[in-house]
């Protein structure tokens, strides 16, 4: 591993995985990448919180060994390169990581440094938890019934990147060779002359790990269903197959500890609508997890006028970057919005904030951190460290409701003090403490 850039902190050992379970020294080495833009305000707040917690919850049994790697800008800056081999290098190695907000190149070169992480580390789950904290400004009347995870899929749909520029050579193959060999499908193309075209693969061994990391997951935090989320109404053969493979994933695998939508219409049709009732009253009852689906845009619809009807939303990738922001708004914004991109197969997870570079307020010391600490706080949940992770909680909530925030929420909500960044982070550790 390239030096002197990436060293880890003396005696602090790497996050393994040698079965199914990750094991967590007191001292894990944790990689960092600060973030462009507000990146850097908010890296070095949410990093004294993150401490503090710790710190407060294990006293000197527990550490952090932070260990900073580069991408974006200042990657470029001083290796020559947005997104180093060093960097992705260091997050396999070390299981575990965290970031800021990535520039992303213009002009050229990558789509976007965060999706290049996630195909390149194969970081197959975005794990988005949304929840309310009080006193946190809404635009909807009932933002404390806000309570959902969403499980989208990272590394396939039209985010693979497949497509062609209307009037490029490759395109003009591309539609040459759909019209000699796929002709009924070049005619449903409106205007083939000027269209760029894209293509959308959904596989079933993408679908499938990551219906199994949704339900897994929901088991294991006494979760009562879950939802996918798809528009296989239209998309039959890609969107529709994922609705096909996230049932025969449940029922195959989990069949003993869930009951799906799909088992209670084949009831229905065989016994009638009153027996599949019955069915599921004595499943639910039992404590089965409840698997349904539902199409895309009515998730969209029912999350806001009816939110306490969903609890963990399993979809696609550009459904869940959608989703995962418009669920964001109803509790405050991106700003307080946590994520994570995961592999549970291997273990790898790269923690982040789920917003962008904002550079207008960049080295202003006024950002909101909250969006990077919650993803800390995932973090410390994921290692293991629930005390930790809890006291980061208490420490938001004592801040917000005690009305001493940063100026997004502080224009928002009246008798508020307006912290600075830093300030904020004090508070945090107050309330925490």
């Amino acid at each position: 591993m390239s030096q002197p850039f990436f060293s880890p902190p003396f005696d602090a050992q790497p996050v393994t995985k040698p079965g199914d379970q990750l094991l967590v020294p007191d001292y894990p080495i944790i990689p960092f990448i600060e973030g462009d833009g507000i990146g850097r305000d908010i890296w070095r707040a949410a990093r004294r919180v993150m401490d503090a917690a710790v710190e407060v919850a294990y006293g000197k049994q527990r550490k952090l060994g932070w260990m900073e790697v580069l991408a974006g800008e200042k990657a470029n800056q001083l290796m020559q390169a947005w997104l180093p081999l060093e960097t992705l290098e260091a997050f396999k190695t070390y299981k575990i990581g965290i970031k800021g907000p990535l520039t992303t190149p213009v002009g050229g070169g990558m789509r976007s440094l965060n999706v290049t992480l996630r195909k390149e580390l194969d970081l197959f789950v975005c794990q988005r938890p949304v929840r309310y904290y009080q006193g946190v400004p809404s635009p909807v009347k009932n933002p404390q019934d806000v309570d959902m995870v969403v499980f989208r899929e990272n590394t396939e749909d039209i985010y693979t990147g497949i497509e062609f520029q209307s009037g490029s050579e490759e395109n003009e193959r591309f539609l040459t060779l759909l019209k000699e060999h796929f002709p009924a499908e070049y005619a449903k193309i409106r205007f083939p002359g000027s269209s760029s075209v894209g293509i959308k693969p959904i596989s079933k061994e993408g679908s499938q790990r990551l219906v199994r990391a949704a339900i897994r997951w929901a088991l294991e935090n006494q979760r009562r269903r879950v939802t996918l989320a798809h528009k296989g109404n239209i998309m039959k053969f890609t969107e529709g197959s994922f609705r096909a493979w996230g049932y025969d994933l449940a029922e195959s695998e989990f069949g003993g500890r869930v009951y799906t939508q799909r088992a209670w219409e084949q009831t229905r049709k065989q016994a009638g609508e009153e027996a599949a009732n019955a069915e599921m009253q004595r499943a639910l009852s039992d404590g089965k997890l409840y698997v349904n689906d539902m199409i895309a845009d009515i998730v969209f619809e029912a999350t806001i006028t009816r939110p306490r009807d969903f609890d963990v939303i399993a979809t696609m990738n550009l459904n869940g970057d959608y989703l995962s922001d418009g669920l964001a708004a109803q509790v405050g914004g991106v700003g307080i919005a946590p994520g994570a991109n995961i592999n549970y197969d291997s273990g790898v997870a790269v923690f982040e904030a789920t917003h962008g570079t904002a550079p207008l307020f960049a080295d202003k010391d006024m950002a909101n951190p909250c969006s990077l600490l919650l993803s800390g706080e995932m973090m410390l949940r994921y290692l293991g460290w629930r005390e930790a992770a809890g006291l980061v909680v208490k420490g938001i909530e004592g801040a917000l409701t005690a009305k001493t925030v940063t100026f997004d929420f502080e224009r928002l909500m009246d008798g508020a003090v307006r912290l600075s960044t830093s300030e904020f982070a004090t508070a945090i550790i107050q309330h925490m403490r």
